[in-house]
């Protein structure tokens, strides 16, 4: 490089230089700026699938879905526990038994039941009510309920301690029809009154409406009116 000119030598130098330097930048050790952020990203999104936020969608440990607030959907099983069966029956357009909503009214029961029919007491039956499940609407015609009936819910009903199969009173009681023990359920009637009405009903024959029980002794005007909407003469 002794008779180089001095313009060549300098750039020689400085290619030279340029390979040095690249040669260093490619096998020098340093670290990945890029792959540590991405080994970072990967490792956080790993550790939020193992857990289970509460604001996200997915699968419970169970299996079942989980909704937005994070609790599981119950979907299935659910459904079936929050309904109830009502038999609707009396003076409806399609008597039977029906399955609603927990929560429903005796409305929906009658417009399950096809609605009213034409010759239905309305004012006997009270559509705001919740109703039970497995108890009975008994909605009264006009006829029944100028004679005192009105649309009691029935619960289902066990047999007494004694073994007798009797209950409390949950609904109309036919008075033509109701044994001493039946009668003994209604409020106010003790077995001695109600021995007496299945007496009255023996030697007078059957009771026309309600208020013929004010013919029994022991049943003042005062226990006829409370007695009146709770029984029938079907």
């Amino acid at each position: 490089m002794a008779g180089m000119p001095p313009a060549v030598m300098a750039g020689a130098l400085v290619m030279f230089g340029v390979a040095v330097v690249l040669a260093a930048w490619r096998w020098w050790p340093r670290d990945d700026a890029f792959g540590v952020a991405n080994a970072a990203s990967a490792a956080a999104v790993a550790k939020e699938a193992t857990a289970s936020p509460a604001g996200s969608t997915g699968a419970s440990a169970s299996g079942a879905p989980v909704g937005a607030n994070g609790s599981a959907s119950t979907s299935g099983e659910a459904s079936t526990s929050a309904s109830v069966w009502v038999h609707v029956v009396g003076a409806v357009n399609h008597a039977g038994v029906y399955r609603l909503a927990t929560g429903s009214r005796v409305a929906d029961a009658v417009d399950a039941a096809g609605g009213l029919s034409g010759n239905a007491a309305q004012a006997g039956v009270n559509l705001a009510r919740e109703v039970a499940d497995g108890e009975q609407v008994a909605v009264p015609t006009q006829d029944e309920f100028a004679g005192g009936a009105a649309a009691v819910p029935v619960a289902p009903t066990a047999p007494s301690a004694g073994g007798s199969g009797a209950s409390a009173a949950t609904g109309p009681v036919n008075i033509n029809t109701a044994d001493a023990a039946a009668l003994d359920t209604l409020p106010g009637v003790g077995p001695s009154t109600a021995e007496k009405i299945v007496a009255d009903r023996q030697a007078n024959g059957p009771f026309a409406s309600p208020d013929d029980l004010g013919r029994v002794s022991g049943i003042g005007p005062k226990k006829l009116e409370q007695l009146k909407v709770l029984v029938s003469v079907r």
